[in-house]
């Protein structure tokens, strides 16, 4: 699994450089995109792109402008995320964040311009029909958008310093982060060539994977190393948010996690792709320790 992350991580990062590289643009903007972009990122939604688009078909050359306008709407989020305005971070993986590398108006215009060119390198993909590339801006559109990740975001920072339910804090992770991880499973299986049924057993598994990654990314900030998180661990304690081990404590995060994890592999086994890599990335999802 390892090398598989690494070699698609590679792909990715070569496509998203080539992809901002090639775009005539003030030298400012495009130092203010790529700082965030090449800021260390795992790359794992645009890997889940791939591996979901992998378990039906073969040549991913398809999928790379849907992935790579996920991995900038990813980023553009995590630049405004980290503004005074919203969480107020100084770093974000062991860098300093794009508003204190740059400065607040160059950080928002950047993310603004990796919002906005995702849908641009969609619509201009020669490798889509026309059909795809409606359905998938719209998909994305959705998914990033005020019934999606926005959405998420201010029912967050609405929860902030508050006691919410189990069904509250799912509802908040489920549109924040697991929205654009329900676009990646969805346009790669999508592309590959799935049935309606099995698209509609993805969209479970896109639910609870992403309900899985926000508990791990909550049981890091209780018990992270902060070199490999590349921010300081206890973060959401001192931004007073809502997260899985305030409202079940440690063990009960854990607990919730191996159930999560638990309807992902019905969700894949009902897809009929319980042995593709979208297994191996959940075990790695639940796992990962950074």
């Amino acid at each position: 699994m390892k090398q598989y992350l690494e070699e698609k991580k590679q792909l990715m990062d070569r496509t998203l450089q080539d992809y901002i590289q090639s775009l005539q643009i003030p030298l400012a903007l495009k130092e203010s995109m790529l700082y965030s972009l090449e800021a260390g990122g795992k790359r794992l939604r645009p890997i889940l792109l791939m591996a979901s688009y992998e378990a039906f078909n073969s040549d991913v050359a398809v999928t790379l402008s849907s992935a790579a306008a996920l991995e900038m709407i990813h980023t553009y989020s995590l630049i405004h995320d980290d503004l005074p305005a919203m969480d107020d971070d100084d770093y974000r993986r062991g860098k300093l964040t794009n508003h204190k590398a740059f400065n607040e108006a160059t950080a928002i215009l950047a993310g603004d311009a990796l919002l906005t060119y995702s849908f641009e390198l969609i619509s201009k993909d020669e490798k889509l029909t026309a059909v795809q590339k409606a359905d998938l801006i719209a998909l994305l559109a959705e998914a990033c958008g005020p019934k999606g990740m926005v959405a998420g975001q201010i029912l967050d920072m609405a929860a902030e310093d508050k006691t919410i339910s189990l069904k509250e804090l799912e509802q908040v992770h489920a549109l924040k982060t697991g929205e654009l991880l329900r676009y990646a499973v969805y346009a790669g299986a999508y592309l590959g060539g799935a049935t309606k049924e099995q698209l509609n057993a993805l969209e479970t598994f896109a639910f609870y994977l992403g309900l899985i990654f926000q508990v791990q990314d909550d049981i890091l900030d209780v018990t992270g190393d902060q070199a490999k998180l590349g921010k300081p661990v206890g973060s959401d304690v001192l931004n007073l948010k809502s997260t899985y081990p305030k409202l079940l404590g440690l063990d009960g995060a854990m607990e919730q996690k191996e159930w999560y994890v638990s309807k992902v592999k019905e969700a894949l086994e009902k897809a009929d792709v319980a042995n593709s890599k979208l297994m191996d990335l959940t075990v790695y999802f639940s796992q990962r320790d950074h």
